[in-house]
């Protein structure tokens, strides 16, 4: 029975699980059972998951009884994923964003994210590890690290190939099938990064497609929510449960915003026939001979698959110099108004406080410092700042006018091309714009970079879009998917 349990869970995605159940071969607490069993035996090594929700086996009893009596309630009934540990669940498991100042804090009700995801009947099996802060701490922190759970590694090649970040946790664990899915958040590529890093898919949506209440931010013009899955259709059925209005959730009340609760509608083998697709070259230099050959694989098999290319795709946004002023100032209003209404065991209510605590427990708290929490408390607090509201418009100015809806209005583009979570990919966070990666491949070779990590290991190959394009981005990416299978497991850490 073990067996044959391991052979239908092992790599399997959302689809042929409900199958199983619907078919009696498969329950949802044998499921939780057999993740928890791996990330008893893996997750000491690879250091993905911070904690298991202790009633996980308890709801997915309840929800096989529930199929039983009433049905499924859709594609996730009794499926169990994990969240980033910046995501609120109003349950006994913390939300921490990886720092030992939030340990013990619980949170008072659920995110929206979580709640949606409860609602369509998933099992939220924990919280994932992740960079403290979403990478916004220190200047010199290693991606994956965090003073609560340690440093996450890649499970293609523990402590060697670079894990990225920030949602490290999700990104190894999804990788190594210490879950089903999992739901990880981007301000600048942290979705996109460790998605690319750890051979699986993951997607940013649009800002405003996905609520963001109940998410510790850092700046609340760019950050989102998104699924990191095995597979594109996987990450499709996740955001359709995700993308539920939210009145509280200002960004969600855009006059152009486009949401839909079936994104598998859009999934097409043959979506690449005609699609116009741009290669962004000035985005690929510096890129080793081993990541060339990828990207340029890509541009090859997307032609071969009926897509058409357009080569060199330039934008006047190239010659941008960007700031950091965005993420700066607005990380210190949006983490103060989440502390002030932060649940029980939360021992810091400010930012001021936070910096504090770290001095305080430096020898828990500061292995890589918190310049960056530093550097932003010296703001007011308030985005008033002339220089934070030039920053903000120069981010929309340049990166949606000036660079993502130039080249795809100039050139009748459906996406732009780009390797990984290469410099070009900040465009997209900036402009507030959707992203999906998808495996590309595995570089066998590398150079030695930044934090002493090999670019070598795991590549995706990520498609960028204009505003709520995630219909167009899903379907060119099942279509690559489908033409490429360059998905396959890491082994299991010995």
């Amino acid at each position: 029975m073990n067996e044959m349990i391991n052979e239908k869970l092992f790599e399997a995605d959302i689809s042929s699980l409900q199958a199983a159940m619907e078919a009696g071969e498969l329950t949802s607490e044998a499921c939780v059972r057999w993740y928890l069993e791996r990330i008893e035996r893996i997750n000491p090594t690879l250091r993905a998951v911070l904690e298991v929700n202790p009633d996980a086996i308890s709801i997915a009893r309840e929800l096989d009884k529930e199929r039983l009596a009433l049905g499924a309630r859709g594609p996730l009934h009794g499926i169990p994923i994990l969240l980033k540990d910046n995501i609120d669940t109003g349950d006994r498991m913390h939300t921490s964003a990886g720092s030992v100042a939030l340990a013990e804090h619980v949170a008072p009700s659920d995110s929206a994210v979580a709640e949606q995801l409860r609602g369509a009947g998933a099992v939220i099996l924990g919280k994932a590890n992740m960079t403290e802060w979403a990478n916004f701490m220190s200047g010199s922190m290693w991606a994956g690290y965090s003073s609560r759970g340690g440093l996450t590694l890649n499970p293609y090649g523990p402590g060697e190939l670079f894990v990225g970040g920030s949602s490290s946790g999700s990104g190894s664990a999804v990788a190594a099938n210490l879950c089903v899915a999992a739901i990880g958040t981007e301000t600048s590529g942290s979705i996109i990064s460790p998605s690319s890093q750890n051979g699986i898919v993951g997607m940013k949506p649009t800002i405003g497609l996905v609520s963001r209440r109940g998410i510790i931010p850092i700046t609340h013009s760019q950050d989102s929510a998104g699924p990191m899955t095995r597979t594109v259709r996987d990450a499709a059925i996740l955001l359709g449960a995700m993308t539920a209005l939210d009145p509280d959730d200002s960004a969600m009340h855009d006059a152009g915003r486009t949401a839909h609760t079936d994104y598998t509608s859009f999934l097409d083998a043959n979506g690449l026939q005609g699609a116009r697709i741009g290669v962004p070259r000035h985005y690929y230099q510096g890129l080793d001979s081993a990541r060339a050959e990828i990207i340029e694989r890509a541009i090859a098999l997307c032609a071969e698959f009926g897509a058409v290319i357009v080569d060199p795709v330039t934008m006047p946004c190239e010659s941008a110099k960007w700031d950091w002023d965005v993420m700066r100032y607005e990380f210190k209003k949006g983490l103060n108004d989440y502390l002030a209404e932060a649940g029980s065991g939360a021992f810091i209510r400010t930012l001021d406080e936070l910096i504090e605590y770290n001095e305080a427990h430096r020898d828990t708290a500061l292995k890589y410092g918190q310049n960056v929490l530093v550097w932003s408390n010296e703001t007011s607090g308030t985005l008033t700042e002339p220089e934070y509201l030039e920053s903000l418009r120069l981010n929309h100015e340049t990166a949606r006018k000036q660079g993502i809806d130039h080249a795809i209005e100039a050139h009748q583009l459906d996406a732009l091309l780009f390797l990984g979570n290469e410099e070009g990919l900040d465009i997209s966070a900036r402009a507030g714009y959707p992203a999906i990666t998808v495996p590309g491949g595995y570089a066998e070779t590398g150079i030695i970079a930044e934090g002493g990590y090999t670019t070598k290991g795991p590549q995706g190959i990520t498609f960028v879009g204009t505003a709520y394009s995630e219909p167009v981005l899903l379907k060119l990416a099942y279509a690559y998917e489908q033409a490429s299978k360059y998905r396959h497991a890491p082994a299991d850490p010995v």
